[in-house]
């Protein structure tokens, strides 16, 4: 238990980091901003862990259903209001090539974690299963669809619009089992054992309350992007993408 908790820890804070370390100068060209987008992002994954940590000093403890939707949708309706209150933030997002936003959900492969807990006796189903296999699904199928999306292949925007649709659906499925088979929740209809509570705590709040908001709201940029745009993505995008990065 301890080893995979380990694991765990080391696997999502390099899949937060690897997120943070593409997006953020692939939206920001200036130096300056790229250092501030990337302290902020560094700053919430902090906070998230110490209060965790002050909110549930004992392990095995974790927080509870009001706080865990706190600290799920507080970084996601954040975001969406700066993103209308600031065109700045629009403009850095709209900046990212379209393959970058989805190659990043590559990252979902560690839903391969949520099925280790299945197994391991500490998430029940369906929550477990369907969350970690469907977030595999999605991070496999990622590669494929930003390849598409670059070389802007015949019927490309289609495939996107339903990998997207499927990926928001499944984050949405997620969560949605979690509330309803959550101890505590107003709204739990799947009495289960175990119990969900491993996902309140350390390691494992990094998926609904860090990786998942920033999938979702990437999710939410690549809609944008394909309702303001129908023409093909070049790949010369990429190009000036990798270009400023190696700067």
């Amino acid at each position: 238990m301890a080893s995979l908790d380990l694991i765990g820890a080391m696997a999502l804070t390099a899949g937060a980091a690897a997120i943070a370390s593409t997006l953020v100068p692939a939206g920001l060209a200036d130096r300056r901003a790229r250092f501030v987008a990337g302290g902020l992002l560094a700053l919430w994954f902090v906070l998230l862990i110490a209060g965790v940590a002050a909110a549930a000093p004992d392990a095995r403890l974790g927080l509870g259903v009001p706080q865990l939707g706190l600290a799920v949708l507080a970084p996601i309706l954040v975001a969406l209001a700066l993103a209308a209150l600031l065109p700045q933030l629009r403009a850095a997002v709209r900046a990212i090539p379209l393959p970058v936003l989805i190659a990043v959900h590559v990252v979902r492969l560690e839903g391969v974690f949520f099925v280790l807990l299945y197994f391991s006796d500490r998430l029940p189903a369906p929550f477990a299963p369907t969350a970690g296999w469907g977030d595999m699904a999605i991070g496999a199928a990622a590669p494929f669809v930003a390849w598409l999306a670059a070389r802007g292949t015949e019927g490309w925007r289609g495939v996107t619009w339903l990998w997207n649709g499927l990926g928001l659906l499944d984050l949405f499925t997620a969560l949605g089992l979690g509330v309803v088979s959550a101890d505590g929740s107003p709204v739990q209809l799947i009495v289960a054992s175990p119990n969900t509570s491993a996902v309140t705590q350390l390691p494992w709040i990094l998926i609904p309350a860090f990786l998942v908001p920033l999938l979702m709201l990437t999710h939410f940029a690549i809609v944008d992007r394909l309702l303001r745009t129908r023409s093909r993505v070049s790949s010369s995008d990429l190009g000036r993408w990798a270009s400023g990065r190696s700067a």
